[in-house]
């Protein structure tokens, strides 16, 4: 259930466009559709865009192309959509950094993510705590030993959500961990799995095949509720604090400026895509909890995502310039 935040919440954040309203182009789209990933080839995130673009050429009858633009967290090609004209043929699908958490993180930005234009919120993917696999004890035996600063973190990117999970976990706790940064993921769960670092925040799509191999433990559950793939492994909220989620996830946005009765009609067919049977098939074989939403839920989701870590990392004292 998509939860609505304050009107007065989402004007703060500057993610409801002013001005007056235009009329959908009546033939749209009139070229190809460029649908920007921020990020290399290769990711969860580029196999989301292709995907989309697929299936929006299949219902538009017109080439919906999927580029990656890749660099700096995103925040080049997230700069290459900010600057494209605002009709519809240019938009970024992208996890919640270029659109929600980079503001918070860099002090100089070349675009401003508070005025995109929200499409849709995509696809959700939990996150879990993924520990090696001789630690044998649950969250507060975790707890307890990083309250003695014998815990390790792995890092795949400062900044990141696997970042940000840990930095909230530890505020909550109370307690202090050991930072490891690794330039990319695939070292960073190399050494969960060798033991040499205690734990890492994940997606659920890259620990669960290793966690049934035996070769890490899936300590917990960061989004709110068990998931189905993990019926016995308790969330985060329900091994002592309840208030804690994390989740990461894909959206849709359009440079600011684009009419929003076009990007109303855009929403609109994304959604259908995206919860289109085919779609939904290919999505849940990687994980991925389609969502599909309209213009206003994606809206109000992605101003309570930077509501919640941008408070993070303030209090954290994150920052990357």
């Amino acid at each position: 259930m998509v939860r609505i935040v304050p009107f007065a919440l989402l004007a703060a954040l500057g993610i409801i466009a002013a001005g007056a309203p235009c009329q959908a182009q009546e033939t749209y789209p009139t070229r190809t559709v460029r649908l920007v990933v921020p990020f290399p080839a290769g990711s969860a995130t580029d196999v989301l865009s292709r995907l989309l673009a697929d299936a929006l050429t299949r219902k538009w009858g017109r080439t919906v192309i999927s580029e990656n633009v890749a660099g700096a967290s995103g925040n080049i090609g997230a700069f290459d959509v900010w600057r494209s004209a605002p009709d519809g043929h240019t938009m970024m699908l992208a996890p919640p950094g270029p659109i929600t958490t980079n503001r918070f993180l860099f002090k100089d930005m070349t675009y401003d993510p508070a005025k995109w234009v929200p499409i849709s919120w995509l696809t959700t993917v939990p996150y879990v705590l993924t520990v090696r696999s001789t630690f044998k004890g649950d969250l507060k035996e975790l707890i307890a030993q990083a309250k003695a600063g014998k815990i390790t973190v792995a890092l795949p990117g400062p900044g990141g959500l696997a970042h940000l999970s840990a930095a909230y976990l530890q505020a909550m706790a109370g307690v202090k961990m050991v930072y490891v940064p690794y330039k990319g993921l695939g070292t960073a769960i190399n050494d969960i799995v060798a033991g040499h670092v205690d734990l890492m925040f994940d997606t659920v799509t890259t620990s669960l095949p290793l966690h049934r191999e035996g070769r890490v433990r899936i300590l917990a559950v960061a989004s709110p509720k068990r998931i189905a793939v993990l019926p016995d492994v308790p969330t985060v909220a329900e091994s002592g604090y309840p208030t804690y989620r994390s989740i990461t996830w894909f959206g849709l946005v359009a440079p600011p400026g684009t009419p929003l009765p076009l990007a109303d009609r855009i929403s609109k067919d994304v959604g259908e895509a995206i919860r289109s049977a085919p779609m939904v098939e290919r999505l849940n074989t990687m994980l991925m909890e389609p969502v599909g939403s309209t213009r206003e839920e994606a809206a109000a989701f992605f101003a309570e995502e930077a509501q919640l870590w941008g408070q993070v990392i303030k209090d954290a004292n994150i920052t990357l310039q």
